[in-house]
């Protein structure tokens, strides 16, 4: 009789998965410029950050790590440019600005957790799982999590300043399994971005689950993700797991 599968070790994504800021980036930015005496547009600094950010994981990936950089200074230069995108020229006014929005995206009161997050992860614990965060977040991450309440539920936090890579980066996935004392085939990753959550930890072997919410499927996805590993919430977790598993609830 065939051996039935079953997944010791769940991982996780944490941005837009487990968490999400409690107001749009470009409301918080423009909020602490106008404490220090600047009025910036929020849509303005929406898609000048974007901007920024896309050009500053280009040249310095995983916050420039390997290039001299500490996560902090690579965080300070994104908003510098977010702004200067913006149409802020001072980069002197610009400073103080960067420093408040450092310090304030480390605290937890940032931060909201995402619907459904709480339960799930205590319902997996529950079930006897063994749960761990993989997450292209940098040194804040745990304070974060420890402020909102979810640390307690994960094994370890494993974050791409960390390891020194960022998903979709095989080694990740590698370096968590080695923390777990797990093989790939017993654990699977729970994320929502198509390329670092679900398509990277297949590539060690591990299984994984696409959390897309209540949106319009990208074609991409649709086409190449099986429809029992794409979760419209985190409630479908636990349901998912029972078919990968090919148990029934209860059982």
């Amino acid at each position: 009789m065939a051996h039935r599968l079953q997944i010791r070790l769940l991982t996780w994504d944490v941005k837009d998965t487990l968490l999400r800021l409690r107001h749009p980036l470009g409301e918080e930015y423009a909020t602490k410029a106008r404490a220090h005496g600047l009025e910036v547009e929020p849509s303005a600094l929406e898609q000048g950050f974007r901007q920024a950010y896309r050009a500053q994981s280009h040249s310095f990936p995983n916050y420039g790590l390997s290039h001299g950089l500490t996560s902090r200074q690579w965080w300070l230069d994104v908003v510098l440019q977010t702004f200067h995108l913006a149409g802020v020229q001072d980069a002197q006014a610009v400073a103080p600005i960067a420093e408040q929005l450092y310090k304030d995206f480390s605290h937890p009161c940032t931060w909201q957790v995402l619907d459904g997050a709480e339960d799930t992860l205590r319902e997996c614990r529950t079930r006897g799982l063994r749960l761990a965060v993989i997450s292209n977040f940098d040194r804040r991450l745990e304070g974060i999590l420890g402020g909102l309440g979810l640390r307690e539920h994960f094994d370890f936090v494993l974050t791409s300043e960390a390891a020194g890579w960022p998903k979709p980066d095989p080694r990740i996935f590698q370096e968590a399994l080695r923390l777990a004392h797990m093989e790939p085939v017993v654990a699977a990753h729970v994320g929502d971005n198509y390329l670092c959550d679900y398509q990277g930890p297949r590539a060690v072997g591990m299984h994984s689950f696409l959390v897309v919410g209540p949106q319009a499927l990208d074609p991409v996805v649709r086409d190449s993700v099986p429809k029992e590993h794409i979760l419209p919430s985190l409630a479908h977790l636990l349901p998912a797991l029972d078919c990968l598993e090919g148990s029934t609830p209860g059982l």
